[in-house]
């Protein structure tokens, strides 16, 4: 029955972290719904020659990162290909499968020093905590760079409105953006300028962008640009226009991180307070804590409590969560 009840704790506070993890990965269903609604205007049909795919259908882009895995580490793999776009979006230069096994790794790191000192019943929480880290930079990493991009659109559009109206193509005026401006935004339209070069078609090469990049502000700028060489109109105005409104919502955006900086900080002084306090009293009075781990009741209360913390902390998430 003591095991039992130990391994139903571990199991749910390690569901709880990976759906954790999962909340804070996955964007938000708001973003999701207007993306698709403004890549179905944006779309069109591809010609059956401008994407090669395999014998399955599935795009021979797709199929790299997974090659060098082991044989039951790929097919695991190969049901979650997000994790190599979330790669590329946060620029980290790693095939996916070794991603994993630092995951692993990690994970195997937490239990030895767990087993390695006093406190071996830690090891069952301190192993899916450390697993937990490296999606954690990844996620950071990714926000980042992603925040960063998005921040350095309005002086991209400006930069191709001058350009346009200076009597350049609209490649041209991606390559200026390219030379000009820093990472991320210059890789990427650099990216999408050497594929106009090399043949892709410039509407196809800024979906693939758009594609690449999760920005509601790019897309807004895929969607203007695809109409208006389907329907004609002044481009550079558009842009200013589109530059104008990306500048004012980031204003509002910045307005609401000052109003919700206290709740954040709250949030994390609450998460962070049970396992510190946890810490401290095992430090101070073992036996007072150990009960937790010996006592049946006590087992009860622990993986309450942890169920507990996890779904107060998506709570407090989704409170100070304001989509703009």
């Amino acid at each position: 029955m003591t095991y039992t009840v130990i391994i139903i704790a571990v199991g749910i506070f390690v569901a709880s972290l990976v759906a954790l993890a999962a909340t804070l990965l996955v964007p938000g269903g708001d973003n999701t719904a207007t993306e698709d609604r403004l890549a179905q205007m944006a779309s069109r049909r591809r010609n059956s020659g401008a994407r090669q795919e395999d014998g399955d259908g599935k795009s021979l882009l797709l199929a790299g990162g997974y090659e060098d895995a082991p044989g039951f580490l790929s097919s695991l793999l190969k049901n979650v290909p997000a994790l190599g776009e979330y790669l590329d979006q946060a620029d980290v230069r790693m095939p996916p499968s070794q991603f994993v096994l630092i995951c692993l790794g990690a994970f195997t790191l937490g239990v030895a020093l767990c087993l390695a000192s006093p406190f071996k019943l830690l090891a069952i929480f301190l192993g899916p905590i450390f697993a937990i880290v490296p999606l954690g930079w990844l996620a950071f990493k990714r926000s980042r760079r992603l925040s960063k991009f998005g921040s350095q659109m309005p002086e991209a559009l400006e930069l191709i409105g001058r350009s346009l109206r200076a009597g350049h193509s609209l490649n041209a005026g991606f390559g200026l953006v390219a030379k000009e401006m820093e990472d991320p935004l210059a890789r990427e339209f650099g990216r999408a300028f050497e594929e106009q070069n090399l043949g892709i078609p410039l509407d196809e090469a800024i979906e693939d962008m758009a594609d690449r990049v999760p920005n509601m502000d790019l897309r807004f700028f895929a969607t203007a640009v695809i109409l208006q060489r389907q329907t004609g109109g002044d481009l550079a105005e558009i842009l200013d226009k589109i530059g104008h409104l990306i500048r004012e919502r980031l204003q509002i955006l910045g307005q609401i991180q000052a109003l919700t900086g206290e709740g954040r900080m709250s949030g994390a002084v609450l998460l962070a307070l049970p396992p510190v306090l946890f810490l401290v009293m095992l430090k101070i009075n073992y036996d007072y804590v150990i009960m937790l781990f010996t006592d049946e009741i006590g087992r009860y209360l622990l993986g309450f409590g942890l169920v507990t913390q996890v779904l107060g902390a998506l709570v407090i998430k989704k409170i100070i969560t304001i989509k703009v």
